[in-house]
């Protein structure tokens, strides 16, 4: 039913695929206009007004490698980097 478009971001110029799923989803919500941005230009005007997040380091408490986090690490709490952090999850949901 729907085919893939090429459509021109109106920000920066450079020509982006408006795939027919993406047709379909837009189609499903009620959305009318076709996407005039392409995705980078989409992500970063919806960060624009959002604060640079300050980030930490630390050092992993499962494997010792450097870690950064989004808030600071306390004393008294292991912490860990994303890939230990996505074991222990996985572990516990098991």
């Amino acid at each position: 039913m729907y085919e893939d478009k090429t459509l021109t971001c109106k920000e920066c110029g450079n020509e982006f695929v408006f795939t027919a799923g993406e047709q379909e989803f837009y189609a499903e919500k009620g959305f009318v206009n076709e996407p005039q941005r392409c995705k980078a230009c989409r992500d970063a005007r919806k960060n624009a007004g959002r604060a640079e997040r300050e980030m930490f380091t630390t050092t992993c408490a499962s494997c010792g490698q450097e870690a950064k986090v989004p808030f600071r690490p306390r004393e008294d709490r292991p912490v860990y980097c994303s890939e230990c952090f996505a074991k222990i999850k996985e572990q516990e949901e098991n």
